[in-house]
């Protein structure tokens, strides 16, 4: 298992700064929100893109892909009726594989809750069909690429499409593409009536990344979530790829947060209990 930070909780230090931060304090990989890197991040070319991704190597990083994927666009929607604007969410987030591809980014996590909403006037089960087909079309540039798209279920606080792990897990057979997996997210999963360790266990076949934050939006050993059942859960189905802290709460600062949310994941891995002895 590897550790990952998002990097919009550095906020407006520079990208260098941010990933020598973040390398001082352990992590592995960071993970980049493309609104931090350009106001238009349509406008990023494949040229920025290596640099960045030279940038975060440099400091000893890997560079673990992208989230945040539609904020800062304009006119997209993964559900919008308007076949126009479908086409354009498709080519913005394909668009954004080729830079993740160029930062030597693995993985695409697919959120933005206010982009997938299903208004009241729309008939859901075409806008799901429509959601499914632009997804599909997005991974057919991903997936040659290596880039996978993750998407996350996000609770109803936030959205009315994808908003629990088996929702998700439906779409994600609905699309039928080797790139198109699973996020799961604390913050998230704090709001399903499951417990963490069960949709862990039902995600696990189909899951990609892994965001680590608590229920109070901050990082995790910031508030009551206990995550020692949570990193067993995610041993148990063989999960190795990043955990990666996300937090919406930059509060007391950086350096702080991560320095602390990594010790505390450490220290939760530290206490699973071992499995019992088959000895006699």
């Amino acid at each position: 298992m590897k550790f990952s930070i998002c990097n919009e909780v550095y906020e407006d230090r520079p990208f260098a700064a941010a990933c020598e931060d973040a390398a001082s304090c352990g992590y592995d990989g960071i993970e980049i929100a493309p609104f931090t890197l350009a106001e238009s991040p349509h406008a990023i070319t494949e040229r920025d893109a290596k640099r960045v991704g030279e940038t975060a190597r440099r400091a000893g990083l890997e560079v673990v892909g992208l989230h945040w994927l539609l904020a800062g666009a304009r006119d997209v929607s993964l559900t919008s009726d308007d076949a126009d604007v479908r086409r354009h969410t498709q080519e913005y987030v394909s668009h954004l594989a080729r830079m993740c591809a160029a930062m030597e980014g693995k993985v695409m996590v697919w959120g933005s809750p206010r982009q997938r909403w299903i208004e009241p006037e729309q008939r859901r089960e075409r806008a799901e069909s429509d959601a499914v087909e632009v997804v599909r079309g997005v991974c057919e540039v991903a997936g040659p690429l290596g880039v996978t798209i993750a998407m996350e279920p996000l609770s109803v606080d936030e959205a009315n499409f994808l908003t629990t792990a088996s929702e998700a897990i439906a779409f994600i057979k609905r699309v039928d593409h080797p790139a198109c997996r699973l996020l799961l997210d604390v913050k998230a999963m704090s709001r399903e009536q499951a417990g963490y360790a069960d949709i862990i266990r039902r995600g696990g076949p189909y899951l990609a990344h892994f965001h680590a934050n608590d229920a109070n939006r901050r990082g995790p050993g910031f508030g009551d979530v206990d995550f020692v059942p949570i990193m067993a859960a995610l041993q148990k189905v063989g999960y190795e790829d990043y955990v990666s802290v996300e937090v919406f709460d930059y509060s007391p600062d950086a350096h702080t947060i991560a320095e602390a949310s990594l010790r505390y994941l450490h220290e939760a891995i530290d206490a699973i209990p071992a499995p019992p002895s088959n000895s006699p």
